[in-house]
């Protein structure tokens, strides 16, 4: 299975509280997002509204694709959606 995460930015969701974002799974587009909470619990953001979400994601954008290409692995590329409960506890990026 051929994962990759295009460069593009990722986008805000208010509906959901998650910033989405993009993977291509053997070449189709297969959506992904990471919810406020997991980035206040494990990348340092501040509960101050999208901005800070939306740093918080870019800081961490390295180990938010790993955390999501191994849960795509998992799935067969299925949509994934990154909750705090997919990082280990007490790893805060800065």
């Amino acid at each position: 299975m051929d994962i990759r995460f295009p460069s593009e930015a990722p986008s805000w969701h208010d509906s959901t509280l998650t910033v989405v974002f993009a993977a291509l799974v053997d070449g189709a587009r297969v959506p992904c997002a990471i919810s406020v909470e997991a980035l206040e619990d494990h990348f340092g953001a501040l509960p101050d509204g999208r901005e800070a979400w939306m740093r918080a994601f870019d800081a961490g954008r390295r180990r938010i694709e790993a955390v999501a290409r191994a849960h795509l692995e998992l799935s067969n590329g299925t949509p994934v959606l990154l909750k705090s409960g997919h990082f280990p506890p007490g790893h805060l990026l800065s």
